[in-house]
C-alpha cells in the first residue's frame, strides 16, 4: 500500500516535503550503527564480555569496507527498482539487526548483526534518501539535501544520548534492543506508505512547479531542457573523476580529524567533559551547518562550493595545532563541524546538478566507495601518526595539504556538456 498517489494531490503544500521528511527519517535510524553509538556501548561490552576495544571497534572497520563493494550494487537497486524498494529493506533489516545485536556474546555473531548494520548505514540508507530527495528538488535541491543531512545530525546526537541513559536503567543488551525496535517505530511505516520515487510518478513536477499549457513558459522550459546522463557516458567525463576523488579526500579529513578529535584534546592535557563537550558541538555544528551549505550551493557553483568546504577544511585542522584554552578547543571544533556540513551536502546535490536524476542512483553508487576509502585512510593515517611521532601536529598539517588536493582536483570540475538529439 502506497498514499503517495492520493496525498500527493490533495496535500496543500508540494508532496516534496513529505518525501524529504520521510527520507530524513531513515537519517535519523540509520546513527542505531553510528561510531558514535558504538562508542556509548564500547565501555559495557568490553567489561561484561571481556572483549577488547580493538574487537569491538573491528566490526565498524569490517562494515565500512564491505559498503564499499556493496555500494555499486546498492546505486543500481535505487535506479532499478527503487529507493522505496531499496530503503524499506534497509530499515527493516537495520531494525533485526540492531536487535539481534543484543544478543552477541561471541564476536563473530557482534561482527555479523552490528557489521550488517554498519554496512546499512554507510550505503543503502545514505544512497537511497539522497537520491530520491535529489529527484524530488531541482530548483531548492541545496536546501533540501541540508535538510536531509539535518536529520542525520538529530540521529547522530540523539541516538548516542538515548542509549546512554538506557544502557544505565536496563543495560546494554536491553538497550540494543530498544534501539531495533525505535528504528522501525521511526522509518519503516512512512517509507512504506509515503515514499514515491519521482514527482512525476505522483502527477506533479519537482519544486512543486505548477503544470501550464503555455509550452513556450520558462518552468516548462527548464523541465524539457533537463539532461541525464547513463552511468556509462558520466564514466566517460573527467567531473564525475573530479568530483569523486575531491569528496574522497573530504572524507580523508573527516575522519583523520573527527575520530582522533577527542584523544588529541585530551592528549594537550584538556579535561575529558571539555573534548566530549567538543564532540557534541561538532555534531550540532554539522547540523546547522549543512542547512548553511543547502543555501549556498543553491547560488554558488559546486566547484567553487567544494573548494569553501576544503578550505575551511584545512583552516580547522591548522587551527587544532593552535589550541590552548577549552574555549578555543570549542570554538575551532565548532568551525569544523560547519565544514562537515558541506561535505555532506555538497556532494549528493552537484551529482545530481552535474548528471541529472535518470541514473543518479547508478552514479552515486559508483563514487560512493572514494567516500569509504577516504574515511579509513584518514583514520588510519592520524593514528600512525600519533602511535610514530607521539603527536597529532603532523597529522594536522597533513590534513591541510589533503585539503588543498581537494581544491585543486575540484575548482576546476566544470559542468559536462551533453548534446542531446533533439530535432531541430
Amino acid at each position: 500500500m502506497n498514499l503517495a498517489n492520493l496525498l500527493s494531490r490533495k496535500t496543500p503544500f508540494f508532496y516534496g516535503w513529505v518525501i524529504l521528511a520521510t527520507s530524513g527519517s531513515t537519517q535519523v535510524v540509520r546513527n542505531a550503527a553510528a561510531s558514535l553509538t558504538l562508542a556509548v556501548f564500547m565501555y559495557p561490552m568490553a567489561d561484561d564480555l571481556g572483549w577488547s576495544r580493538t574487537v569491538l571497534a573491528g566490526a565498524a572497520s569490517a562494515g565500512g569496507l564491505a559498503s564499499t563493494f556493496l555500494s555499486p550494487v546498492t546505486g543500481w537497486a535505487v535506479d532499478r527498482y527503487g529507493a522505496k524498494t531499496v530503503l524499506s529493506m534497509s530499515v527493516l533489516v537495520l531494525g533485526v539487526t540492531t536487535f539481534l545485536t543484543g544478543w552477541a556474546t561471541v564476536p563473530i555473531f557482534f561482527y555479523i548483526t552490528y557489521g550488517i548494520g554498519r554496512v546499512i548505514f554507510s550505503s543503502p540508507v545514505q544512497i537511497g534518501s539522497s537520491v530520491v530527495v535529489s529527484r524530488w528538488f531541482i530548483k531548492r535541491r541545496g536546501r533540501a539535501n541540508g535538510i536531509l543531512s539535518f536529520c542525520h545530525s538529530i540521529g547522530m546526537t540523539g541516538f548516542p544520548l538515548m542509549a546512554s541513559i538506557l544502557i544505565g536503567i536496563y543495560g546494554w543488551q536491553v538497550t540494543w534492543q530498544i534501539l531495533g525496535v525505535a528504528v522501525w517505530i521511526v522509518a519503516l511505516l512512512p517509507v512504506f506508505l509515503f515514499l514515491a520515487e519521482t514527482p512525476e510518478s505522483v502527477g506533479v513536477l519537482p519544486d512543486g512547479e505548477t503544470p501550464l499549457n503555455d509550452l513556450e513558459s520558462t518552468s516548462d522550459r527548464d523541465m524539457a531542457g533537463e539532461i541525464s546522463w547513463t552511468l556509462r557516458e558520466a564514466m566517460k567525463t573527467p567531473a564525475l573523476w573530479q568530483l569523486a576523488m575531491g569528496t574522497g579526500f573530504l572524507y580523508v579529513i573527516q575522519s583523520g580529524t573527527n575520530i582522533h578529535m577527542a584523544a588529541y584534546l585530551q592528549d594537550i592535557n584538556m579535561d575529558s567533559k571539555v573534548a566530549a563537550s567538543a564532540v557534541s558541538l561538532t555534531a550540532v555544528f554539522t547540523g546547522l551547518g549543512g542547512l548553511g551549505w543547502g543555501l549556498i550551493i543553491e547560488k554558488v557553483a559546486a566547484r567553487f562550493c567544494y573548494a569553501l568546504v576544503a578550505a575551511l577544511m584545512a583552516a580547522s585542522a591548522l587551527l587544532f595545532i593552535s589550541v590552548n584554552s577549552p574555549l578555543t578547543a570549542l570554538m575551532v571544533a565548532s568551525l569544523f563541524g560547519i565544514s562537515l556540513g558541506g561535505a555532506l551536502v555538497i556532494p549528493p546535490v552537484a551529482f545530481a546538478d552535474y548528471f541529472g536524476r535518470d541514473s543518479l542512483g547508478a552514479i552515486r553508487g559508483i563514487t560512493e566507495p572514494f567516500n569509504a576509502f577516504g574515511q579509513a585512510i584518514g583514520a588510519l593515517l592520524s593514528g600512525i601518526v600519533r602511535d610514530g611521532t607521539g603527536s597529532y601536529e603532523l597529522a594536522f598539517y597533513t590534513m591541510a595539504v589533503v585539503a588543498l588536493l581537494a581544491i585543486f582536483v575540484t575548482v576546476s570540475a566544470i559542468v559536462p556538456k551533453k548534446i542531446a538529439n533533439h530535432r531541430q
